[in-house]
């Protein structure tokens, strides 16, 4: 009797962990026969209690500024796919390991170092940098990917498909034609471009590589309805399009004008779970500019991770056609970490930065939920009018309406950040900071400690300059 009754709960106990199991998935793509690694790390994976899997460390390369002159760096980068649970395991090959970081912080994710290893555990895709002895020039890009939920029939006819290997494209580069999926599998190495320019309905997927030496490794132009996912690249640019989304995308670049994701005259472009690492701005939206021509209007990024190691990790405005008065409108910014941004020029800082030029207008932008760790050397938030004669030919007509919402800084090395204006009939307007956090501190007008005769912009070192109207902070 006692059996009896005690069955059906080991019947319900051993359902649950066959359904657990099931949940942790782990696959692998070990790297094709000639393909560039590097043996800076030695990275393994497994689901707990099982079998440890090798994860190939490709080389790629990174952009470092000391004392104004650019020198590139090797790093690595390696990835797999991942659902549930899975332990991670980085062997460090260049000598002893003092400290060890798993970036971004806000995940929290605390490594265990064993003489040279660190080993940390993830129970969610996670984009990442593994950092030894605060070396984040020569440190591992990990990207653990989500599984795999849709692989298109390599047989079908409206698929270009891409299999474990080295591929070197004809010319360089693809033409992808309207209606076509392109597919790039994990283990595969494109030597080439991909191009969607003047087509619609199109696809590109996959976990595989565009090599780092191919600059501008995706490009759209002129396009519509397509959608990106799940390789590495070096920048992806959107010039011209209408309805893009890209998912799950990483871009890192070492070059000059090394820009990650650029939107250039395009609508309803959305960007979700990116990493950008690059040497010019992770991402802009400018209106005309390359040869596309027009404003931008409904362009989102969400869920993402940016790391600029010159420029912006933000950046809106700028370059427009002077004669239309172009408009920018409705961006957002959601639930996005900045862990670097390295700029010594004054007029390029701001990790989240809008600088109108050309007479265009930019208005109803959102940044929320943004959380900036302490970068190298740049400002904080710069939103300006301006007349930068060097891509310019004439100031901006208004930044508007523009709110930040749960955006928090921890770090000693941001400058002071600006908000200015350029005349009485071209200003900064309605600009709001909703649970602002500096260093864990909460800004906002009332605050206690605050004299009287201080300005509120004073306690979060924001300097608001001449033709700035209703700048605000509240709790």
């Amino acid at each position: 009797m006692k059996t009896l009754s005690i069955l059906p709960y080991c019947i319900i106990a051993l359902f649950i962990a066959l359904q657990g199991h099931a949940e942790n998935q782990l696959v692998t793509y070990p790297a094709p026969k000639g393909a560039a690694l590097n043996d800076d790390f030695t990275v393994r994976a497994r689901i707990p209690g099982g079998e440890w899997q090798e994860v190939s460390p490709y080389l790629i390369k990174v952009d470092e500024v000391k004392d104004t002159k650019h020198h590139v760096e090797e790093a690595s980068m390696a990835s797999f796919d991942m659902s549930g649970t899975v332990e991670v395991s980085v062997t460090y090959n260049r000598g002893k390991i003092e400290t060890a970081k798993v970036r971004p912080l806000s995940y929290q994710i605390t490594p265990r170092i064993e003489e040279n290893k660190i080993i940390f555990t993830l129970d969610q895709p996670r984009n990442l940098s593994v950092e030894v002895n605060n070396d984040i020039f020569h440190n591992l890009h990990l990207f653990a990917n989500p599984v795999e939920t849709e692989k298109p029939d390599p047989k079908d006819k409206d698929v270009i498909y891409f299999g474990p290997g080295i591929h070197q494209l004809k010319e360089n580069k693809l033409e992808i034609p309207s209606g076509k999926t392109v597919y790039v599998a994990g283990g595969a190495v494109l030597m080439g471009q991909l191009l969607v320019e003047n087509v619609r309905d199109v696809r590109i997927m996959g976990r595989g590589i565009i090599d780092h030496t191919v600059k501008m490794g995706i490009h759209l132009a002129n396009a519509r309805n397509i959608y990106v996912e799940g390789l590495y690249t070096t920048q992806c640019a959107t010039g011209g399009c209408d309805s893009v989304t890209i998912r799950n995308l990483k871009s890192i670049s070492y070059y000059g004008w090394g820009d990650g994701m650029n939107v250039f005259a395009s609508n309803n472009v959305l960007y979700d779970g990116v990493f950008c690492r690059n040497s010019d701005d992770c991402t802009t939206v400018y209106a005309t500019r390359k040869g596309f021509k027009g404003g931008c209007k409904n362009i989102t990024m969400q869920n993402s991770t940016l790391w600029a190691d010159v420029a912006h990790p933000i950046f809106i405005g700028l370059h427009s056609e002077t004669e239309d008065f172009e408009v920018i409108e409705n961006l957002k910014y959601i639930n996005i970490d900045i862990l670097d941004h390295k700029e010594k020029q004054v007029d390029y800082q701001g990790c989240l930065a809008i600088n109108a030029g050309d007479n265009n207008l930019i208005r109803k932008v959102r940044f929320e939920n943004i959380r900036i760790e302490n970068f190298r050397q740049g400002q904080l938030v710069n939103l300006r009018i301006f007349y930068n004669k060097k891509y310019c030919t004439a100031p901006g007509m208004g930044i508007e309406d523009v709110l930040f919402k749960d955006i928090s800084y921890t770090g000693e090395n941001a400058e002071i950040s600006i908000i200015a204006g350029y005349n009485e009939e071209r200003k900064v307007k309605n600009i709001r900071f909703q649970n602002l956090r500096i260093n864990g501190q909460l800004i906002y007008d009332e605050m206690p400690g605050k004299p009287a005769w201080y300005k509120t912009s004073d306690m979060c070192r924001f300097f608001i300059g001449e033709h700035v109207e209703d700048v605000t902070f509240t709790k």
